[in-house]
């Protein structure tokens, strides 16, 4: 009898636990993200500083200015287009001495670029479009709600403290976290989560001022740098035909944030 009086309980705070985390993201899209916050920001933490142990750090102080610039341009215009997404306090970027043309962000506001995006990105706009992406990631808590998914009743349970976060800060969490892969993303967003990356990204670099037509050229190169294939990052993302339609169809409201804005200037 008290087994099951329990199990009730559970069932019904779980529920509760459920309506309580279902919240939108900021274009609108329904969302349930219910890992806490704060160990969202830590586990990012931790993998980030374990990168930057274990793989080799881009020296090149050119390519280093261009990234930081970018990167700081791209998220001051994350915090003015989306001001109801929450913003990590500070951000760190980093500029790994890696070929792949890749780069990734998380949560708490950690953003990695591999040296190779510099050769496909050939533009501070381009680049901009790839940070933009990711930032959206982030604001957007696409790592929370696929921890959520991933992890399914156990994130619930760490919500009320049935699970310590020992018993979820491994390999699961920082799978569904999307971290630890040999490229740094280990389990890939889904279409829904790289879609709409894709269109919040194009109004952060817009409203930055940078050029969002070069978002275009941009996936261009990458199906070229892919040989006709998205890099492993984007693997989920749409057809390069169907993304650059999209971005398209999104262009004039793009190109009126662009001319409103202040013009970035970002040189290496």
């Amino acid at each position: 009898m008290w087994r099951t009086r329990k199990s009730r309980g559970l069932v019904a705070l779980l529920a509760m636990l459920t309506l309580a985390g279902c919240g939108e993201t900021p274009t609108g899209r329904s969302q349930l993200a219910l890992v806490p916050e704060g160990l969202m920001a830590e586990m990012g933490g931790d993998a980030f500083a374990e990168m930057r142990r274990q793989r080799p750090l881009a020296r090149d102080p050119v390519a280093n200015r261009l990234v930081q610039c970018v990167a700081r341009e791209v998220v001051a215009a994350a915090e003015a287009r989306y001001p109801q997404a929450g913003m990590p306090e500070a951000w760190e970027v980093v500029v790994f001495d890696d070929p792949s043309p890749n780069a990734f962000a998380l949560p708490g506001g950690r953003i990695g670029v591999h040296a190779g995006l510099l050769r496909v990105a050939e533009t501070p706009d381009q680049l901009a479009a790839v940070i933009g992406h990711e930032v959206a990631h982030v604001l957007a808590d696409h790592g929370n709600e696929r921890v959520t998914q991933q992890l399914g009743i156990k994130a619930v349970l760490l919500v009320v403290g049935l699970f310590s976060e020992g018993e979820l800060a491994g390999e699961g969490l920082r799978q569904a976290l999307g971290i630890g892969a040999r490229l740094g993303i280990a389990l890939p967003f889904s279409r829904a989560h790289e879609e709409e990356a894709d269109q919040m990204g194009l109004a952060i670099m817009a409203t930055a001022g940078f050029d969002p037509r070069q978002s275009v050229a941009l996936w261009r190169n990458m199906a070229k740098a892919g040989g006709g294939q998205p890099p492993e990052f984007l693997s989920t993302h749409p057809a390069h035909g169907s993304r650059i339609e999209a971005l398209e169809r999104r262009m004039d409201d793009a190109m009126a944030a662009f001319r409103a804005a202040s013009k970035a200037h970002c040189t290496g």
